[in-house]
């Protein structure tokens, strides 16, 4: 896969995302909202609750940030644009691969700003160390989501089935993981789908780390479903014919 093939996909989608002003600060405005008015003004009795939820928050930004990985291969599906990338004689690896790349990464600014607003109101700093460990966990979850979103996209036909899927999906998983309760205060039913849940994986694997822990399992769950939907998405985006 050649490199310089694969940032000029990454240059194409930074120049679209940075032709949308009001859409960069749209898909900022609901977690930055959740961190507000869940972190700070839930009445909610449990020590220091803005650091407690902060690591849902990130990782709510991180999956809906991913999941537009599936919104943007829908555009170019249905404007005819990933019919002529395909056509083009780069590999269709460097295509994917930029697409989740840049993905991930809008998805790591847009984190980088929840988190300064939850600094800001109160959350505890961390170490520069912590902060390097926590942004990996959160590219390890950008590239899954992004993947998950490239493979649903790749078998889906328009954008109202696609919104359809990401508002079917984002909510409930946010939902049933450990986002905003913690798991000794969940009924037995929700604390099974929880420890089912690779948001709830995500969340106190940063949790874990802003408490001075390694959190080997729950990062390791997370590498191997990373890897899973990534050959996954690759498959299936190699058996994408040009129509």
């Amino acid at each position: 896969m050649s490199m310089y093939r694969m940032f000029a996909y990454i240059e194409r989608d930074l120049i679209r995302w940075g032709r949308s002003p009001l859409n960069i600060i749209a898909t900022l405005a609901m977690p930055a909202a959740w961190l507000i008015f869940v972190g700070l003004i839930m009445p909610v009795k449990y020590d220091n609750y803005l650091d407690f939820v902060t690591p849902g928050v990130l990782i709510l930004t991180m999956m809906t940030a991913g999941l537009a990985a599936g919104s943007s291969i829908m555009f170019d599906k249905t404007l005819g644009y990933l019919n002529k990338f395909l056509a083009l004689p780069a590999p269709r690896e460097s295509i994917l691969a930029g697409k989740i790349i840049f993905i991930t990464v809008r998805g790591l600014l847009q984190t980088t700003v929840i988190l300064v607003i939850a600094i800001l109101i109160g959350a505890t700093v961390q170490s520069f160390i912590c902060y390097l460990e926590i942004y990996l966990v959160l590219f390890l979850f950008g590239v899954m989501m992004s993947a998950l979103g490239s493979t649903v996209a790749l078998y889906l036909n328009d954008h109202d089935t696609y919104a359809a899927f990401q508002g079917m999906v984002s909510m409930p998983l946010y939902f049933a993981s450990t986002a905003l309760i913690p798991y000794d205060q969940m009924p037995e039913a929700l604390k099974i789908v929880s420890t089912l849940n690779p948001l709830t994986y995500a969340i106190d694997a940063i949790r874990d780390l802003a408490a001075g822990e390694v959190p080997l399992m729950e990062i390791g769950v997370l590498f191997l479903l990373t890897v899973a939907i990534l050959l996954i998405c690759a498959y299936k985006f190699r058996k994408v014919t040009i129509q």
